[in-house]
């Protein structure tokens, strides 16, 4: 009798029948049939069930992972950043800003002044913001009439003379641009201007926008980056779901903010319910996601209550002793499949959270249902990551730190742009972990510690977006969606690896050797 060679393996339901706890170790997926070349794998997802990324990738809203410099990178490569909320709101609100401010198609709120203000106020923008090109209007506001535009080549050596007037130095023959151009018309006639910025103005010549050509040359560099209706990058924030939360939720979504997560250690609670109505009735529009979770159960309960997406995962951070310390959770393969299998029959996105240590655990998470993936120790130690690097034994790192860790909760060394201060009054950390300022003693849930350094996550991103699609070539899926297609009707093969093969899989033999990925 002839063997039936397509039951080599087990399905995905196979695998986790058992009941057993399974991690990303704990099983391999078998090679399919290669007909097609990697740069051919589709990797667009959806984030939750309105927001589809470009790239799976996501960003931990972790203090020592995302502000605003790791948001715009992950969006630069397609993914999304979600700024953590262990800050004051203002600040916060301030790190969304800048990811929506940082590219656009036509600004439609640029920095404005007048001919009255003087050098020294341009200094301070460019101080404040970055930049020092600067349209001027009579009245110093947009809408104002077009007067000229100050820019870097106006204001240099002129650091001694801080009190000139504006209308002194700044240059009025100007290009500008119809309100009724097409961006890719505008972005013509800066190419053959070769000017910096293209004002856009109305028929009485009033200042209605504003074109920068840098945005123009990082268009180009990153096409795939992950952008809104406006051509701003995407941006997500945490929120936590108390009373004062409110507040914090009302300045994020007047910053532009694209989408909330609901920053809980264990979200199947009154407090995350109560919070996910309250934002669906006052922004409808606003997508949600909702965690943490890692049962069927809560996630019903939070996608009853109106959740866009989930985040799975309880205690499987590198970081994270939750597991060890309160006895609950669960390991993180065996969270993810059977969260997302029910929340696919709700047409709910999960985002796998926690346990990623390499390209294999996206790839696997990815195969057992989840939509997109959330990274904190693979993104700490790059350059984009808060804080400042420092050396130990001559090797150069960077800190990181679970937001349960007693550091983060007591807010020791609270994260600022690129610095550390004590400033902020934040308590979000505690309040994850449902403690209060009050509490006089503290549970740990997390440590801190440091991370070696990885260089940029703009070099970083495309390797592991590469990685993901030889991944799917090897198992012989053209796109994301193909893979969980393939593991659904069982066409994608599993097996379960024991400990020696687990050893057998990764490097051995070997007196020494280096590892580089990229």
């Amino acid at each position: 009798m002839a063997e039936n060679i397509s039951d080599d393996g087990m399905t995905c339901a196979q695998v986790f029948s058992s009941g057993e706890g399974l991690t990303y170790n704990d099983f391999i997926i078998l090679p399919g049939f290669i007909d097609f070349e990697p740069k051919e794998v589709e990797l667009a997802c959806n984030l939750t069930k309105e927001i589809v990324l470009k790239s799976p990738l996501v960003s931990s809203p972790m203090d020592t992972v995302s502000e605003s410099e790791m948001a715009i990178a992950m969006a630069l490569c397609g993914g999304i950043g979600i700024i953590h909320h262990n800050c004051t709101l203002e600040f916060q609100a301030a790190e969304v800003l800048k990811v929506k401010k940082y590219k656009h198609g036509f600004i439609r709120d640029p920095i404005v002044l007048s001919p009255d203000h003087m050098v020294r106020d341009v200094f301070a923008v460019k101080k404040a913001r970055g930049f020092c090109g600067v349209p001027i209007t009579d009245s110093g506001k947009l809408g104002g009439k077009l007067m000229g535009i100050v820019t870097q080549r106006d204001i240099d050596f002129l650091e001694g003379n801080l009190t000139e007037s504006l209308s002194q130095i700044m240059t009025t023959e100007l290009v500008t641009a119809h309100q009724d151009v097409k961006l890719s018309d505008a972005n013509n006639i800066m190419e053959k201007s070769k000017k910096g910025k293209l004002p856009i103005v109305n028929d009485k010549n009033e200042l209605v926008a504003l074109i920068a050509r840098t945005d123009l040359k990082k268009a180009r560099s990153y096409p795939n980056a992950a952008k809104d209706a406006n051509k701003q990058l995407l941006v997500g924030a945490a929120l936590g779901t108390r009373e004062n939360d409110k507040e914090r939720l009302s300045a994020l979504v007047a910053a532009g903010v694209d989408v909330i997560v609901l920053d809980s250690s264990q979200g199947n609670s009154t407090y995350q319910i109560d919070m996910i109505k309250y934002v669906k009735t006052k922004y409808p529009k606003l997508q949600v996601i909702a965690g943490n979770v890692v049962t069927k159960l809560q996630a019903k309960n939070l996608i009853d209550a109106g959740a866009d997406g989930l985040r799975v995962g309880m205690g499987s951070g590198s970081i994270c002793i939750t597991q060890e310390v309160m006895a609950v959770g669960r390991a993180q393969a065996t969270a993810v499949y059977n969260v997302a299998k029910y929340a696919q029959e709700r047409g709910i996105p999960v985002i796998a959270d926690g346990g990623i240590q390499s390209v294999g655990h996206i790839l696997k998470a990815l195969s057992l249902g989840a939509s997109a993936v959330m990274m904190g120790s693979m993104l700490a130690g790059t350059t984009e990551a808060p804080g400042e690097y420092y050396f130990s034994e001559g090797v150069r790192l960077k800190k990181y730190r679970g937001m349960g860790s007693l550091e983060a909760m007591q807010r020791r060394d609270s994260s600022t742009s690129g610095s550390i201060n004590l400033s902020s009054t934040g308590t979000s950390a505690m309040q994850r972990y449902y403690h209060s300022e009050t509490d006089r003693i503290m549970v740990a849930q997390g440590v801190s510690g440091s991370i070696v350094d990885k260089g940029s996550v703009l070099k970083f991103l495309p390797y592991l977006d590469t990685g993901i699609r030889h991944g799917c070539q090897d198992m012989g899926v053209r796109s994301l969606s193909a893979l969980r297609k393939g593991v659904q009707n069982g066409e994608i093969r599993f097996e379960k690896r024991t400990s020696s093969a687990q050893i057998e899989g990764g490097v051995h033999g070997l007196y020494s050797y280096e590892k580089r990925l990229f």
